[in-house]
């Protein structure tokens, strides 16, 4: 039996959709996984064979084989457990085909059936629109990012059983909405405050010419001066994002992991201060899976 899921992998902040096939065949008892997989994808195999029996789902005793299309990109991470795990699951007939369709599926599993979050949710929503996908099914941690992107339905799901009932439509889910105009509504009690500082009149006047043109400052004075302390509010008297900007900001914060349950969109322009003994990996980024370093997570704010 041969079943198709589709999931999705992030490569640098851009996503593209990747077909997971499962392929049983009769023969010893085997599980492989091809597709230029990393050794955490690899150990997919002994996370979802738990998670699925631990779920009390009957794990097909056969050779097991898994491509991750394209197969000439390198894949990492651990969001394909649940891709494979359902793709198992259909192609033993527990899951029809016919419900896969036109869906998105991503989760890292643990031992005992509940999933865990990713990273880079909201690039993946967007590819999965552009794909022309129309639901996308990934851990509740991310659901409110991915929702961002409101014209494809996001269904926030919290444990492989669930996932399984959802998909044989023995559970209703509603898709998540996300408020967006609550998300940029005004913060009124900000932790700092441009409006805080007293006298130093010479250097907030160049903070303000920074702030309108767009400029790079240059701050010099002894220790305690209070550098450190304008700079910080920089941020506070720059003009309020878009909402252009904050998704571009939102992804790269999103595949650098730093968002979580409870931030939808980064709608705050960053201001990151990196110790001057960072890395040049560290401070521009890169790797063999490119990640972003310090002075893109400070995109659309402040690098100190």
């Amino acid at each position: 039996m041969l079943a198709k899921v589709f999931s999705s992998a992030v490569l640098g902040i851009d996503a593209y959709i990747v077909e997971v096939e499962v392929d049983l065949a009769s023969g010893l008892p085997y599980f492989a996984v091809v597709g230029l997989p990393d050794a955490s994808v690899k150990e997919s195999r002994e996370r979802v064979k738990a998670a699925v029996q631990n779920s009390g789902l009957d794990f097909p005793v056969r050779r097991i084989t898994v491509n991750l299309a394209p197969a000439d990109i390198r894949k990492e991470g651990s969001a394909y457990d649940l891709p494979i795990a359902i793709g198992l699951l259909c192609a033993t007939g527990v899951i029809s085909a016919s419900t896969l369709q036109n869906a998105i599926l991503l989760g890292e599993l643990s031992l005992d059936g509940r999933v865990k979050p990713i990273r880079g949710a909201l690039s993946i929503a967007l590819a999965a629109e552009r794909a022309g996908m129309t639901r996308v099914i990934l851990p509740r941690e991310n659901a409110s990012e991915a929702a961002v992107i409101q014209r494809i339905a996001v269904y926030p799901v919290d444990t492989l059983p669930q996932v399984v009932e959802f998909l044989t439509d023995r559970l209703h889910l509603d898709p998540l909405q996300v408020d967006l105009q609550a998300a940029f509504a005004p913060v009124q009690s900000a932790p700092i405050d441009f409006a805080e500082v007293k006298g130093q009149a010479l250097v907030k006047r160049a903070l303000e010419v920074a702030a309108v043109g767009g400029h790079n400052l240059l701050l010099l004075g002894p220790p305690g001066a209070g550098k450190s302390m304008l700079a910080r509010r920089l941020t506070t008297i720059l003009p309020a994002m878009t909402l252009a900007e904050a998704i571009e900001t939102t992804r790269i914060h999103s595949v650098a992991g730093l968002t979580g349950i409870r931030t939808a969109l980064v709608t705050t322009r960053p201001c990151r201060a990196p110790h001057h003994t960072i890395s040049d990996a560290g401070l521009i980024g890169g790797g063999h899976v490119p990640m972003p370093g310090e002075v893109s997570r400070t995109h659309q704010g402040i690098l100190c």
